[in-house]
C-alpha cells in the first residue's frame, strides 16, 4: 500500500503550499492568513522517489478556541493516519512555543518526523537552523515551498527505507475491486453481496501492518479480490467496520486496485467528497464503475430527476456507467459484476499501432485539428504508451498546441473503436523533430524543392 505522510505544523507555516508542490496541483487554497485550513486535504504525492499519499492538514493549537478546535482534532486524525510525519516551522520566525508544543504532540505519536525549515530562500541554511537542533528531530532541512526548492531532497529524506513496490503483471490473476463511497450508502451491504451470504471469510490475508484486507472471492467464473481497507473480518463483523475507512486508506485502495466502485445513495445528492474522490481515482486512471443504491426505494416519479441530477455532477466522468442497484436484495448486482470484468479487460486492452494509427487517420478526417497562426496541426501516427489507464501516444508537428476540447474527440473515438469501456483514455504527444531545420539554416531551398522532398519522404 501507498505510504502516507502528514504535513503537520502550527497555523500559516506553508503547509498548503507544500501540499500544493508535492501534488502538483492547487487543491490546497493559500493565503497569508493563520488557520485557512480546518479539514483534512489528500492528494497522490508527485514529488519523491515513490508514490504516496499527503495529508495537509490545518495546524496544531495548544488551547484550541472555537473553530479551533475542529481543526485541532483533524490535525490528530492526521496524525493517527499517517505512516511518516513532517514538521513544518517557519523559519523567518524562528523556534516559537508553539513549535515546541507541535513536537511535544507528534513524539508522543510514537511515529518518524522529519524537520523541514520553511520560507528559507536567500537564507544561510546553516546559520537559520540553530535554534532548532534543540528540538532533536534530527538534521534540519531547509526549503522554500513557494519556489519550490529542497522539496525533491525533502521528500527523498521523509520517504528513506520505503522500497517501490514492483509493478504487478495485471493481465494474469484475479481482478482487484475497490469499493468506496461516503458512509451509510451501503458498501458493507454490497461487499456482503459480492461475497455470498453463506460465506464467511475464515482466513484473512493481510496486506500491511495498516489493517489492510485483501478478500478473495470468486463469482461467475471469475476470481476477484475485494480490497477492503476498513478491516473486513467476518460477515459478521462487517456492518459498521467498513464504514468507518478513513481517506486515506480509501486512495490506497484506490492506487491498488485494477476497478473503483463508488457506491452512491439514490436517497441523497452527489456530496463534493464523491466528486473529490472520483476525482483523485480519475487521476489515479482507474477503471471507474458508479453504483447508485438503495434505487428500489425511490418513487417511479422521482427517478428521471435523479437521473437528470447524476448526469448534471458527474459529466467529468461521463464514460463510467452508472448502475442502479439495491445491494440488499441484489437487484443490478449481476450488472455490476459483468462490468467489472469489462472495465478490467478494457483497462489492460493490447492496441496495435497499425489498428491505432488507422483510427487516427479516420478520426482526422471526419473532424480536422483546428488552425494554428495559419497552419494546421498535422497529426501522423500513433502508437499505445501503456494500459491501466489505456494510453495513446501520437506524434505529429504543433502538438503542444491541440486543444483540450480536440483530445477529448480523438479520446472518443479512440474509447469507441477498442471499446474501453469503464476507463479513461491518456492522450499524450510528441513533437516530430523537423529533418530539414538543419539544412535549411545551411542553405535555404526553393519552395518547391522543399515540398518536394516531404512527398519523396513520404512516398
Amino acid at each position: 500500500m501507498l505510504p502516507v505522510i502528514a504535513l503537520v505544523g502550527r497555523p500559516n507555516v506553508g503547509k498548503s503550499t507544500l501540499f500544493n508542490v508535492l501534488t502538483g496541483t492547487r487543491d490546497a487554497i493559500v493565503a497569508d492568513i493563520p488557520g485557512l485550513t480546518r479539514d483534512r486535504q489528500y492528494g497522490y504525492g508527485r514529488v519523491g522517489p515513490i508514490p504516496y499519499v499527503v495529508i495537509d492538514t490545518g495546524g496544531l493549537v495548544e488551547n484550541p478556541v472555537g473553530i479551533e478546535t475542529q481543526m485541532r482534532a483533524q490535525t490528530e486524525r492526521a496524525v493517527q493516519e499517517a505512516d511518516r510525519l513532517v514538521f513544518l516551522a517557519d523559519v523567518r520566525e524562528g523556534l516559537t512555543p508553539a513549535d515546541h508544543f507541535v513536537v511535544r504532540e507528534l513524539r508522543r505519536s510514537g511515529k518518524p518526523v522529519t524537520l523541514a525549515l520553511n520560507k528559507a530562500e536567500g537564507l544561510d541554511p546553516d546559520f537559520v537552523a540553530a535554534d532548532f537542533h534543540s528540538l532533536a528531530l534530527g538534521e534540519p532541512l531547509t526549503i522554500s515551498a513557494a519556489h519550490g526548492q529542497g522539496c525533491e531532497d525533502l521528500m527523498e529524506h521523509v520517504l528513506a527505507g520505503l522500497e517501490p513496490q514492483p509493478a504487478e503483471d495485471a493481465s494474469f490473476g484475479a481482478i482487484r475491486i475497490a469499493i468506496i463511497g461516503r458512509p451509510n450508502v451501503g458498501k458493507s451491504t454490497l461487499v456482503n453481496r459480492l461475497l455470498g451470504h453463506e460465506r464467511v471469510i475464515a482466513s484473512d490475508e493481510p496486506g500491511t501492518t495498516r489493517d489492510s484486507i485483501l478478500v478473495p472471492f470468486r463469482r461467475d467464473e471469475r476470481d476477484f479480490v475485494l480490497i477492503d481497507t476498513a478491516g473486513v473480518r467476518r460477515r459478521s463483523k462487517v456492518e459498521g467496520v467498513i464504514e468507518r475507512a478513513s481517506v486515506a486508506k480509501t486512495l490506497q485502495a484506490i492506487d491498488e486496485a485494477h476497478v473503483v466502485i463508488m457506491v452512491l445513495d439514490a436517497h441523497d445528492n452527489v456530496a463534493e467528497q464523491d466528486a473529490s474522490v472520483l476525482g483523485l481515482a480519475l487521476e489515479r486512471g482507474r477503471a471507474l464503475i458508479i453504483a447508485v443504491n438503495k434505487w428500489d426505494g425511490v418513487p417511479q416519479d422521482q427517478r428521471e430527476t435523479i437521473h437528470r441530477q447524476l448526469a448534471l455532477k458527474l459529466d467529468f466522468v461521463p464514460f463510467a456507467p452508472l448502475h442502479f442497484i439495491s445491494a440488499r436484495h441484489g437487484t443490478g448486482v449481476g450488472e455490476v459484476v459483468q462490468s467489472m470484468v469489462r472495465a478490467y479487460e478494457a483497462a489492460f486492452r493490447e492496441m496495435p499501432t497499425r489498428v491505432l494509427t488507422k483510427t487516427l487517420e479516420h478520426a482526422l478526417t471526419v473532424h480536422q485539428p483546428p488552425l494554428v497562426h495559419g497552419r494546421r496541426i498535422k497529426l501522423r501516427y500513433a502508437h499505445q504508451g501503456g494500459r491501466n489507464p489505456p494510453r495513446i501516444v501520437i506524434h505529429g508537428n504543433q502538438t503542444a498546441s491541440v486543444p483540450d476540447s480536440y483530445t477529448r474527440f480523438l479520446a472518443n473515438v479512440f474509447r469507441k473503436t477498442f471499446d474501453l469501456f469503464a476507463t479513461p483514455v491518456a492522450v499524450e504527444y510528441r513533437t516530430d523533430k523537423n529533418p530539414y531545420v538543419r539544412e535549411r539554416r545551411v542553405k535555404p531551398q526553393p519552395e518547391t524543392a522543399r515540398r518536394r522532398g516531404k512527398h519523396d519522404k513520404r512516398r
